[in-house]
């Protein structure tokens, strides 16, 4: 069973786009959320995923991502997810022995741009990047299933 254990940044400089390996434009739709658990559908460039995670404990979820046909994926995203589809760029950043992601916004919460790092266990220490600002791992305005109501 795959562990997912992220932690989430607001950003206080740019200064990261200096280090962008490489970016993707992903779309994510929520099909279903109770409880802290959801089953999302993401559309990574034309590569589609369906994603089923457990609530977190502490920075720590269960996550399975299973890839799915594109016409299947593009049916769940358009006829299937309630609220909001979000969209952003992806930019992958390395620093110091890690790969961030940077998401940047679209449409509706256009000028949002978080930055996200996965760790190998909760209290893995890590190196913060000059660019990162303030944590809102676990803040509600800042979670994905937050971001999926608001229109």
């Amino acid at each position: 069973m795959a562990k997912e254990i992220e932690r989430k940044f607001l950003l206080i400089a740019d200064t990261w786009r200096d280090a962008v390996t490489h970016t993707v434009e992903i779309r994510d739709g929520l099909l279903a959320f109770r409880d802290g658990r959801k089953i999302r559908v993401r559309f990574s460039d034309d590569k589609a995923t369906l994603s089923v995670k457990g609530p977190k404990k502490g920075f720590t979820r269960d996550e399975f991502e299973y890839e799915i046909p594109a016409s299947d994926g593009l049916v769940l995203l358009e006829d299937h997810c309630d609220g909001t589809i979000l969209r952003k760029t992806r930019h992958f950043v390395p620093h110091d022995g890690l790969v961030w992601t940077v998401d940047e916004f679209h449409g509706v919460h256009s000028g949002l741009v978080l930055a996200e790092v996965e760790l190998e266990s909760e209290d893995a220490e890590f190196s913060r990047p000059l660019w990162l600002g303030r944590e809102v791992s676990g803040k509600r305005q800042y979670r994905q299933s937050t971001l999926f109501k608001k229109h």
